[in-house]
């Protein structure tokens, strides 16, 4: 199975790269572009019996280790057999 998992800022976390890309776009003559965030995306390649095993076993590597939960959200976007 696989799973992805994206991990991003908290909202209220400042977010000096993502701040860094809205400047470079206006740079560019992208003016419309008003704001960035940026963030991480993980596929997990993982052996599970079944999708509910594999979603626990996702949800606690996205916890524990993907994201800094004090900083960031995780939101497990897909499980895929």
């Amino acid at each position: 199975m696989k799973a992805v998992v994206s991990v991003t800022l908290k909202p209220d976390v400042l977010d000096p790269q993502g701040e860094a890309i809205r400047k470079a776009c206006g740079s560019l003559g992208h003016a419309a572009v008003t704001g960035v965030r940026q963030g991480k995306l993980f596929e997990v390649e993982l052996d599970a019996a079944d999708e509910a095993a594999a979603r626990k076993l996702v949800e606690e590597l996205a916890d524990k280790l993907l994201a800094n939960t004090v900083i960031e959200d995780y939101r497990i976007e897909r499980i895929e057999a």
